[in-house]
């Protein structure tokens, strides 16, 4: 292990080399004052950094940090601030490559996935810059003669933004570019399974000239440091992406001092295949959708309901597919479709969860266990028929390679069947009638559906789910509005 950083490291370090990273705070590296955490490459278990394990008094100085300068970055024109988000995004481009290799080591995702993740948050932060000229109030009509009322959009204040591992990179920019162009500023805590690439990132922003404490990072626990930084009474809007159960906690956490909170959680999302879809473009779009990032993904289809004439058809391309799965180390091998799911604990919910279908009654068509690899956390791509309605695996998130199929007679049936959820992110529906699509849009009661096609969600949509999917959403103008209040004014004329 290296000694600790210099304060302000001329450039990000992608030699590979254990580090021990320091906080960013007030536009300085700093120290966690509580320990370090070890991160370790979820393919091979070897050490790749060790992170702060951020004490209160730092949070705090986080926090302070942020509060202190927003006043001053909200009297910045928008455009002003659009310009060092775009010095941000430059950075972020200089360095895609090796910025995509620390994504491949820390989190596992396979290499031209990885590269995606990097080019995508650039290209997120450059699309929320262009906001900058865009953000609009309203001027509504008075009862009174001689009255205007102006209805403005201002910044809430300091975010806090808990970030997930999968999209580790990504979601940086999916909390921090709305945050900051609308005119807040934002400390931000990253996942501990996934952190260093966010301590990269803060290296590639103290080049920038971003002013000090607009944007700060803290690492460590969820439930010491994310706690601390929750419940922090500086704190007016926590941004959260993650479980159904830390969103539940956290938005108990942020009631005490009633500070609003954004929560994208956890999701089931249905696959419905009718008879007249084309099922080669059906069983390819599922079955990139289910092991894209080795299933580890929120709005990806995690079951499918296939009308029975054409059940045994999906099920054997599929079975094709999921046969042909190359998976591995990504930092050492090329080509693959997938790499290790992210640690123990996740492996050991996915072996549990197909176990448990096949004791409910369901068939395993291939795949079903820990793959005979000397090293890390892999799954065998997994193809399951004869699900039913009330087996968890079709209604527990999975978050793996495993897709469950359940046969159905009809759309109102597949309708039916995917509404009954808890959970409400996303859906999808494969057919070339345009009567059943639209109607599928109409009555499935999710926050997105794609329509033949795999669940990916555009930067100008607006990422958002319903019932324990979460609370408010992402992207595009209702996003980017999620980060702003209302002030409304009066003026009397004469």
């Amino acid at each position: 292990m290296t000694s600790p950083r210099p304060l302000r490291p001329h450039t990000a370090n992608f030699s590979g080399t254990p580090v021990d990273y320091r906080n960013y705070v007030d536009g300085a590296f700093v120290d966690g004052a509580s320990g370090l955490i070890e991160v370790t490459n979820p393919a091979t278990g070897a050490l790749l950094g060790r992170i702060p394990e951020s004490s209160p008094d730092v949070v705090d100085a986080a926090v302070t940090a942020a509060r202190k300068a927003q006043p001053a970055w909200e009297k910045l024109p928008a455009i002003q601030r659009a310009g060092y988000l775009r010095q941000i995004s430059s950075k972020i481009r200089e360095h895609r490559l090796e910025l995509a290799d620390v994504i491949v080591k820390e989190q596992g995702k396979v290499r031209g996935l990885a590269q995606v993740e990097v080019d995508f948050t650039a290209d997120y932060i450059d699309y929320m810059a262009e906001w900058a000229r865009r953000l609009e109030g309203e001027v509504l009509t008075s009862d009174r003669p001689n009255e205007t009322i102006f209805l403005l959009r201002k910044p809430i204040g300091t975010v806090a933004g808990i970030l997930p591992w999968n999209f580790p990179f990504f979601l940086i920019a999916r909390k921090l570019a709305p945050a900051l162009v609308t005119g807040n500023t934002i400390v931000i805590k990253p996942s501990e399974e996934t952190p260093i690439n966010a301590f990269v990132f803060a290296e590639l922003v103290a080049e920038t000239d971003l002013p000090r404490g607009v944007f700060n990072l803290i690492g460590g626990q969820g439930a010491t440091s994310g706690e601390a930084l929750v419940t922090h009474p500086g704190i007016d809007l926590v941004t959260f992406t993650g479980s159904v159960g830390t969103g539940s906690h956290i938005m108990q956490a942020a009631g005490k001092n009633l500070t609003r909170v954004n929560l994208e959680l956890g999701g089931k999302a249905p696959a419905i295949v009718l008879a007249d879809a084309d099922l080669d473009l059906a069983a390819k779009a599922i079955y990139d959708s289910r092991v894209i990032n080795t299933g580890q993904v929120c709005n990806c289809a995690e079951r499918v309901y296939v009308e029975r004439p054409v059940h045994d058809a999906l099920v054997e391309k599929l079975r094709v597919l999921f046969d042909a799965t190359r998976y591995g180390d990504p930092s050492l091998e090329e080509d693959l479709h997938m790499g290790p799911l992210i640690n123990r604990a996740g492996l050991d919910k996915v072996s549990r969860a197909v176990e448990q279908a096949r004791s409910d009654g369901a068939t395993v068509v291939t795949g079903g266990k820990v793959a005979d690899r000397p090293t890390g956390f892999h799954y065998e791509p997994t193809l399951i028929i004869g699900a039913r309605a009330d087996m968890d695996i079709m209604r527990r998130e999975t978050f793996g390679p495993v897709l469950p199929i359940q046969a159905v007679d009809s759309l109102d049936e597949a309708i039916a069947l995917a509404n009954d959820s808890e959970y409400g992110l996303t859906s999808s529906i494969y057919t070339s009638n345009i009567n059943s699509a639209l109607r599928a849009s109409r009555e499935l009661k999710f926050g997105e559906t794609y329509i033949n096609r795999e669940n990916f969600e555009a930067m100008q949509g607006f990422h958002a789910g319903r019932r324990k999917s979460g609370i408010g959403g992402a992207d595009g103008k209702h996003g980017l509005y999620e980060f702003t209040e209302t002030h409304v004014v009066y003026i009397q004329g004469h």
